[in-house]
């Protein structure tokens, strides 16, 4: 199963990297695929790669919809692993 989540951009690194934040788990991911990123910006996140971005009440509808039933944190876990 493919599963891709929304993330807000907390801090930008260098190289194509950010930190991005989902359910209260930060993570490093790679940005190379989108453009003109800021901090507080959310994408889609897919296997840790930004892959477009989203707008805000998108994001939050998505993420309160994962929360409800438990599923952010065990989606950015792993996302995370399989990077």
């Amino acid at each position: 199963m493919c599963l891709a989540i929304p993330v807000r951009i907390t801090e930008l690194l260098d190289d194509n990297r950010a930190l991005a934040s989902a359910g209260g788990i930060v993570r490093e991911i790679d940005t190379a695929l989108v453009d003109d990123l800021q901090v507080g910006d959310y994408v889609i996140l897919h296997v840790g790669y930004a892959l477009s971005k989203l707008n805000e009440a998108e994001a939050e509808k998505t993420l309160e919809a994962m929360a409800a039933i438990g599923a952010t944190s065990e989606a950015m876990e792993v996302s995370h692993e399989i990077h």
